[in-house]
Formats: structure tokens, sequence, C-alpha cells
């Protein structure tokens, strides 16, 4: 299945880049190598530290984000959780 690299968000007509190490397998219409360098670039570049968010939970705290324009990644430092 193919999807596109640059999607719009019809709302604010922003692009996002819509790639992931998980289903992105290749950019279609470059050769293997330069698709590989480009994916490897994205991929380091979302997860560095300084564009995650971490949030502190407590009562009435609320949290809201576009899953059409953000990378999920579960960090493994959270167990066990403090209540």
């Amino acid at each position: 299945m193919q999807h596109p690299v640059v999607r719009v968000i019809p709302e604010t007509g922003r692009r996002v880049l819509f790639v992931n190490t998980i289903f992105t397998q290749r950019i279609v219409g470059l050769d293997e190598a330069e698709s590989n360098q480009i994916l490897t670039t994205l991929y380091r570049h979302m997860m560095r530290p300084e564009f995650q968010v971490r949030l502190r939970w407590q009562p009435n705290t609320i949290a809201m984000w576009d899953n059409r324009a953000c990378q999920h990644y579960a960090a493994s430092d959270y167990f066990p959780s403090v209540a």
C-alpha cells in the first residue's frame, strides 16, 4: 500500500510528514540508497529529546494533540508509575 510522504491537514492547510519506522519502507520515485538516507535522517530527527512532551497527570489535567501531525513513541522510563 502506498501513501503520500507529505499530507495536508484539511482544516488548516498545513503540510505534515507522514512517515514512521514501522510502516514506511521507502520513498517512491527515489533510488533505494537516497530513500534510506532521507528516511534515516527523518527518523533520527523525530526522536530528538527536545521534541518530546512529558506530562505529569494531575486531577483535571487535559492534553490534546492532533494524531495526524505528531509521532508517538512510548518511552520505557515510566514504570512503575508513582501515584
